[in-house]
């Protein structure tokens, strides 16, 4: 059952079209990007950027894209009830929309009332919008940007897979879970994944078990300096760093060996210059 709370203006996904200029950084080259392209530290905006813009909406992705601050566009999804993908975080639309009621009973015509509610917080000025379908997003930023989702419905794998084949995309989008037979199940399917993991799951994590089907893994920067060494170090080929917000905790798990972070502030950490650590392990160094 949904339940309306409020509503407000509409923002025009049309007026936003006109970000999608060629504000590619240059050193990446022409052509669709790929995660072979990413720079050797990455820059991943957390939901667009949740201090920054309002998460998982479709003009928070894309002024995270305009503005070039990270290199990588995360964002969340959920099926709906007629298995239509679409960008949103919690099970229940109570937090950041003016309805609620649970995602998954949506079919696709009710969510196109639904409206996201910005929050008071933010910098600037935004207006409520709908939110986006998953292919709302792969067919604007696709290839122009390397996306990263996190599948939250075990269920949307293979209709993730079907979207991101149809579209050249697989090696453009990197699909993320907590749970390492998802992200099994997803390399088995041609996708690129990630896998996160809790500071608790990283004492007892053996991630060297992974590193043939998880292509990044995302680590808690409250885990312990031993915990993220042996992560570092466990062959994953890619090793970032959630959700981190200010510039001391970037500097820390860098100097720690991580080779990206997921932020919800990449406009802050942009702007900070990073403060190379004394000394630091490298990457197949002993714990």
């Amino acid at each position: 059952m949904v339940t309306r709370i409020a509503l407000t203006g509409l923002a025009s996904v049309a007026s936003l079209v006109s970000l999608l200029g060629p504000t590619i950084p240059l050193e990446w080259g022409p052509g669709p990007l790929t995660v072979d392209s990413l720079p050797r530290v990455t820059y991943v905006a957390h939901r667009g950027g949740a201090r920054e813009v309002p998460e998982n909406s479709l003009s928070g992705l894309m002024a995270a894209y305009g503005r070039r601050t990270a290199h990588v566009l995360d964002f969340d999804t959920r099926m709906l009830s007629d298995g239509t993908l679409v960008v949103m975080h919690d099970p229940l639309l109570n937090r950041t929309t003016y309805l609620g009621g649970e995602v998954h009973k949506l079919n696709v015509r009710e969510w196109q009332g639904v409206r996201v509610r910005p929050k008071a917080s933010l910098p600037g000025s935004w207006r409520s919008e709908r939110p986006p379908t998953v292919a709302q997003v792969l067919d604007l930023l696709g290839g122009r940007v390397v996306l990263m989702l996190e599948a939250k419905d075990p269920r949307s794998v293979a209709p993730l897979a079907a979207l991101l084949r149809s579209r050249g995309l697989t090696r453009s989008v990197v699909v993320n879970s907590n749970d390492p037979a998802l992200a099994r199940r997803a390399h088995r399917l041609g996708l690129l994944t990630c896998l996160w993991r809790s500071a608790q799951q990283l004492r007892t994590d053996r991630p060297e078990r992974w590193r043939s089907f998880v292509d990044v893994l995302d680590v808690d920067y409250k885990a312990r300096d031993a915990d993220l060494v042996r992560a570092v170090n466990s062959g994953v080929r890619r090793v970032w760093a959630h959700t981190v917000v200010t510039s001391a905790q970037r500097d820390r798990v860098l100097g720690l060996g991580c080779d990206g972070v997921i932020t919800d502030t990449p406009g802050r950490l942009a702007r900070a210059p990073r403060r190379a650590p004394r000394r630091g392990p490298q990457r197949g160094a002993r714990p």
